[in-house]
């Protein structure tokens, strides 16, 4: 009898163990990457008619017409996709004596729609934490997501718009009624570095 508890017990053990493991080979975490964003000849020409400059914050970077945010942590499940992925730097937007800081940005897909949130800093004031972007995922994507070889992870051709809280936001503080929600801001490339715990595949 007591011989035969601990094998049922050993079976737990063991059940427990693989579990954990199989929990563990399928969400990776975000070790590093960058997100770039091809902004729209539509949101530029509206921020010129609007008198608005839009600025980056260090370390982001503008590159083309494109503005990368460095990736710094994360973590998403791969046989679903949801997760959220963290980023420095942001973005500014100037008129008059108002500036409005746009940083900290989250890209979220564990609600309903995934969605880009960040913080909203207005003339220093801290006003919180905003969904600001919509996000369009490509069709093309498919499950479980497969990292490569050596972690890498890309998905291209991500659709930007804004949220109805961002365009009200932003028309509030710039005095303004142009801001609109699903308003086009550009395409964005998410490429993102796993620590190579997670699963892997080649591409």
């Amino acid at each position: 009898m007591l011989r035969k508890m601990h094998a049922v017990g050993f079976a737990l053990v063991l059940m427990v163990a693989l579990g954990a493991t199989a929990v563990r080979a399928e969400t990776g975490t975000v070790e590093s990457g960058k997100t770039s964003v091809k902004l729209s000849a539509e949101f530029a020409g509206a921020l010129e008619s609007l008198g608005v400059t839009a600025g980056v914050i260090d370390p982001s970077r503008v590159y083309g017409g494109s503005v990368t945010f460095p990736v710094t942590g994360g973590a998403v499940d791969l046989a679903t996709a949801r997760g959220e992925i963290a980023h420095s730097g942001g973005l500014t937007l100037s008129a008059g004596g108002t500036e409005v800081r746009l940083q900290s940005f989250t890209i979220d897909t564990t609600g309903s729609a995934p969605v880009l949130t960040g913080l909203v800093v207005v003339n220093d004031g801290l006003l919180g934490r905003v969904p600001l972007f919509d996000l369009q995922l490509p069709s093309g994507i498919t499950l479980p997501l497969k990292p490569s070889e050596n972690g890498k992870l890309r998905i291209k051709d991500v659709g930007v718009t804004l949220t109805k809280a961002a365009a009200d936001a932003l028309n509030t503080v710039f005095e303004v009624t142009a801001f609109q929600e699903g308003f086009n801001i550009g395409m964005a490339n998410v490429k993102v570095m796993f620590y190579r715990d997670c699963d892997s595949d080649d591409k």
